[in-house]
């Protein structure tokens, strides 16, 4: 049966027909990637000193002593998976990785900053937040920035937008030119001496092993002639009962010739065990006074061993980490020590109370960076930049808040170099702290969905002061970070798995 339709339905129908194609090409809209938008500076780029991630923005900037460099939209962790806002710095890349948590997910050109698995690398970009935690950035811009960027480079993911600004301070490290100057005369020759005094307590340490197994073999002869001498007693107390109870004359000078025999066993038995005694005790003495000089001479190479390694560290870029949390500052240089797993291990023997005043106020979090040296020569005082990625005091405020230990300073401010740096921040240092890591603070203000999904799978050393190598150089027992006290203000989502697990992902 026809029906006429009539005009109120024809208007309905063509408003339904004209939502659906708008709404058909808002879905197509937000299914397509956002244009990439790639920014490269327009002048010669130095070598890059650090990488900020803006959160807000979505937007990854790379900076050299001079400003930026490169600028890529990115794509950081979704909602329940966010990507942990904080300090962070370059520990691993790998060109070809797959995920090992994802579904064999390709993820190239992939540089790790986190042990438990957040990385920059190649993806795609949909034009808003959308990873697993990771940040995503443009295929083509993760290739070109591979083989530009290098391990221990500085990466702050920031809540918002930030960026380093020209900065100045009298609490920033002021290098002495004459220190400068004179640190690498100075490490060669204490690097000498500490082979030579190695060497020595090597040697020494042999000697006094072969005097102790020397001293070792005078035991059972020993022993042996002990066990004669109390058998020649015998013998002869034996010979004076016969000879008291002898009843006639030939008894009495028969037992008076064995008691002669037995007094001169006795006597020869004891003169060889005196003579035993004193060669033993000679030697003993001996070995003990080799020892004592093996000891002497392996304190001697443990000093010359330590201040080797301290000339040598005053060639490095210094790290310094004040925590409002732990009122503590902490101190860090690349020993450019290779550990078996190729990364390189990190001097971790400065750490210090530290005077901060209002303790209980927030002070926020922030990163001064020795970009280059103001002026021409060695003894060149720092240009610094300051980025703030969580507001407490402002950057000035903060330092003037700030006072290091003298005894602190005269070690690490005479031969500061460029890319040293000192982070202040509310936060302790987050347990992903490594062995080969500079510093690692975790904003915990932020969500950390991407950071605390993830598991540990095998254990890493972490660094320690408590002893020292062949070289000088601290090696690695739990110690440093896990004795901290966690931050006793309000926290969300805290992190809580022990740093000495190595991540994987």
């Amino acid at each position: 049966m026809r029906r006429d339709i009539g005009f109120p339905t024809i208007v309905t129908l063509a408003a339904m027909a004209t939502l659906a194609a708008l709404t058909a090409d808002a879905m197509a809209r937000q299914a397509r990637p956002a244009p990439t938008n790639e920014a490269t500076a327009p002048r010669e780029a130095g070598e890059p000193i650090m990488a900020i991630v803006s959160i807000g923005s979505q937007r990854v900037t790379f900076y050299d002593a001079d400003g930026w460099i490169l600028r890529a939209p990115v794509s950081t962790g979704t909602t329940g998976r966010e990507t942990p806002a904080g300090v962070f710095a370059i520990i691993e890349k790998d060109k070809d990785h797959h995920s090992t948590l994802y579904d064999d997910a390709w993820m190239p050109n992939m540089q790790r900053i986190t042990w438990n698995g957040i990385a920059l690398h190649g993806g795609p970009l949909p034009g808003y937040a959308a990873s697993h935690g990771c940040v995503r950035m443009p295929y083509d811009f993760a290739e070109k920035l591979f083989d530009k960027t290098w391990i221990g480079m500085r990466v702050i993911i920031s809540p918002n937008d930030a960026a380093p600004v020209e900065f100045s301070h009298p609490a920033l490290f002021v290098p002495n030119a004459e220190a400068v100057a004179a640190a690498p005369a100075r490490a060669e020759p204490l690097a000498h001496e500490a082979a030579e005094t190695a060497k020595t307590a090597d040697e020494a340490k042999k000697a006094a092993a072969t005097a102790a197994r020397e001293a070792a073999s005078l035991t059972a002869p020993l022993r042996k002639l002990e066990w004669l001498k109390t058998r020649a007693d015998a013998e002869l107390a034996f010979a004076d009962k016969t000879l008291a109870a002898a009843k006639t004359d030939q008894a009495k000078a028969r037992a008076e010739e064995l008691k002669q025999k037995a007094a001169a066993k006795a006597a020869e038995a004891g003169t060889q065990l005196d003579r035993a005694k004193a060669d033993a005790k000679s030697k003993l003495d001996a070995a003990a006074a080799v020892k004592d000089a093996a000891k002497a001479a392996e304190t001697k190479k443990a000093a010359a061993a330590k201040a080797a390694s301290e000339a040598k560290l005053t060639l490095e870029p210094v790290s310094v980490y004040i925590s409002r949390a732990t009122q503590k500052l902490y101190v860090r240089r690349n020993t450019h020590k290779r550990w078996p797993d190729g990364g390189e291990v990190f001097d971790a023997t400065i750490e210090a109370p530290v005077t901060i005043r209002n303790p209980d106020k927030p002070i926020g979090t922030h990163v001064f960076t020795a970009v280059a040296r103001d002026g021409a020569g060695l003894g060149a005082g720092l240009r610094w930049t300051a980025v703030t990625i969580d507001n407490g005091d402002d950057a000035k405020d903060a330092l003037d808040r700030i006072t290091i230990p003298q005894d602190v300073l005269d070690r690490i401010a005479p031969t500061a170099l460029p890319l040293s740096s000192i982070i202040v921040s509310d936060e302790p240092l987050s347990r992903e702290t490594n062995y080969r890591t500079e510093f690692v603070a975790v904003l915990n203000n932020q969500p950390q969905g991407g950071f605390l999904m993830r598991r540990p799978s095998v254990n890493v050393p972490v660094a320690s002061g408590n002893y020292w190598g062949d070289d000088g150089f601290g090696f690695f027992f739990p110690r440093n970070w896990n004795s901290q006290p966690p931050n006793t203000r309000p926290r969300a989502c805290q992190y809580n798995q022990p740093m000495q697990q190595l991540w994987r992902w």
